[in-house]
């Protein structure tokens, strides 16, 4: 068997995410006291209790989403004696790579939890609200070259790129709000269902240059060490573990492609992953990596008794 570590990104946070694993593990609730500290914010509270549209915030969700993945590994590690090292690659969806890279001691909590922070409020910053959108590109008809095409009619108005390559059936185009709206109708006579995001900005794609160029100001600032497994990188789809080369592909990352269903082929392919583990809130990562990787086998991992059949699983 050989394992591969995922981590969730934005859409799979819910209030009440992290909950059982704070109650039941002093070292999770420990995460998140640090996570707190780091941010000088009950971030903690705010995913036990709500309100919902306050968690949903893009530099709420970030951060948050991040301590319950980095919650569940501590646990994994601590509880059952599971290291990250256990697994072959570790990869993360979007700020799910943050999440992979502090598991894999390439960050620290405190320093992610702030990049993440961070993150999240220059991508809100960058593109006042309405003037951007994304939209999710689906159906049996759906492939990259049907959302490449749908992309290049609505660039002919705007910034219009595909965004998240998630997997056949499920393509997330971002950009100008008018330019996404003609994709979409491009989409819809190619043979594609569209639905719009509720999302509050347009994600991975150029009009987020502004926060690429934060990002690069506090990458620069950060420590970042070598992983103890390697990181495959949303913007390559292919293992990385230099240092300097993943600051530099996560500045690429706020503007690039998440590119995961080439990341999840490649790990089923040539990195030769049996096994799939979803470490963190939510089974969003599960599902695609079931309909990519359909020989693999794939779970989520959020919940004491999930990590406790996992570690006992590997013996």
């Amino acid at each position: 068997m050989t394992l591969a570590l995922l981590f969730p990104g934005q859409g799979s946070q819910a209030v009440g995410m992290g909950v059982a694993l704070a109650d039941a593990f002093a070292c999770a609730r420990d995460v998140f006291n640090e996570v707190d500290e780091a941010l000088g914010q009950k971030l903690s509270t705010l995913m036990r209790e709500g309100p919902e549209d306050q968690l949903t915030l893009t530099e709420n969700a970030q951060p948050a989403l991040m301590a319950v993945s980095a919650a569940a590994a501590r646990v994994l590690k601590v509880e059952f004696g599971v290291g990250v090292d256990r697994a072959a690659f570790v990869a993360g969806h979007s700020l799910g790579e943050y999440s992979a890279l502090c598991a894999a001691g390439a960050l620290s909590l405190t320093d992610t939890a702030r990049l993440l922070k961070l993150r999240g409020q220059a991508m809100q910053r960058a593109v006042p609200v309405g003037q951007g959108a994304m939209a999710s590109l689906i159906g049996p008809k759906t492939d990259l070259a049907l959302a490449e095409a749908a992309a290049k009619v609505g660039a002919e108005i705007g910034v219009c790129v595909v965004a998240n390559d998630n997997n056949a059936g499920n393509i997330v185009i971002s950009g100008e709000k008018a330019a996404v709206d003609r994709a979409i109708e491009a989409a819809k006579e190619l043979g594609a269902r569209a639905i719009l995001l509720n999302v509050s900005a347009p994600f991975h794609c150029p009009l987020m240059q502004p926060a690429a160029d934060e990002m690069a100001a506090a990458l620069a600032a950060a420590t970042i060490n070598a992983p103890v497994v390697p990181v495959v990188a949303n913007v390559l789809a292919r293992p990385e573990s230099d240092p300097e080369v993943i600051r530099r592909l996560l500045v690429e990352q706020v503007t690039g492609r998440v590119r995961w269903r080439e990341s999840m082929e490649w790990m089923a392919g040539e990195g030769g992953v049996t096994r799939f583990a979803e470490v963190g809130s939510g089974k969003v990562l599960t599902g695609m990596a079931k309909r990519i990787a359909p020989n693999a086998e794939s779970a989520p991992l959020n919940m004491p008794e999930e990590l406790e059949a996992f570690a006992k699983s590997l013996g």
